[in-house]
């Protein structure tokens, strides 16, 4: 999988909105992002990555995290723009808001975590070489990042590159991330083809 990045202009992780993301978040939007299908094959590939018992980061979480009901989780920490949305999120035992945009380094301790998961929010990431490592800082040896991605989006937030590419640019993009942060032994997974619903594909990094 070749490197994206060496021919990435400087542009590449400006967005058509460049306002404040405080003030664009502001609303809660209890909605889902991808359709159905679409959340039933996120929630199965859950069941096959996560490590049961462990302490979990929803990265850029919202009032829903496609989590599997039986997950048993010591801990399940919500990370996200908007505080409503992270309050009504019932798979949350605690959760905190940060514009990661701003300030990308975590609240949260070396190796405290099992697992880390960011869905359908990773196109928005202005820095994210300095998120992914951060991620990388509080996972424990062995976790598993799962970034999953879809090809919808608030258009006007999202960065210019991630516009330039298609789903297996996509991947490529976020498998680079993961390898700059020093995530090892990337893969990326197809869970839904998009032929009859939204597609998604799943990038799971390993620290």
């Amino acid at each position: 999988m070749t490197d994206l990045f060496a021919d990435l202009p400087p542009q590449a992780f400006r967005k058509i909105d460049d306002d404040d993301d405080a003030v664009f978040y502001a609303p809660a939007r209890l909605v889902t992002h991808i359709d159905a299908a679409a959340i039933a094959a996120l929630t199965a590939f859950y069941c096959t990555e996560i490590p049961p018992g462990g302490v979990i980061l929803d990265l850029m979480s919202s009032w829903v995290s496609h989590l599997p009901p039986d997950l048993a989780a010591t801990e399940i920490i919500g990370h996200g723009m908007n505080a409503v949305e992270l309050a009504a999120n019932p798979r949350l035992t605690r959760w905190f808001v940060q514009d990661l945009n701003r300030d990308p380094v975590l609240p949260l301790a070396d190796a405290a975590c099992d697992a880390a998961l960011c869905c359908v929010s990773v196109q928005y990431l202005q820095n994210p070489i300095a998120v992914f490592t951060q991620v990388a800082r509080v996972l424990r040896p062995g976790a598993p990042f799962i970034v999953s991605f879809s090809n919808r989006c608030f258009p006007t937030k999202a960065v210019a590159v991630w516009h330039g590419l298609n789903a297996e640019g996509h991947a490529r993009l976020v498998a680079g991330y993961c390898a700059r942060a020093g995530f090892s032994d990337t893969r990326v997974h197809v869970l839904a083809d998009g032929m009859q619903g939204d597609p998604l594909t799943a990038v799971v990094g390993v620290r």
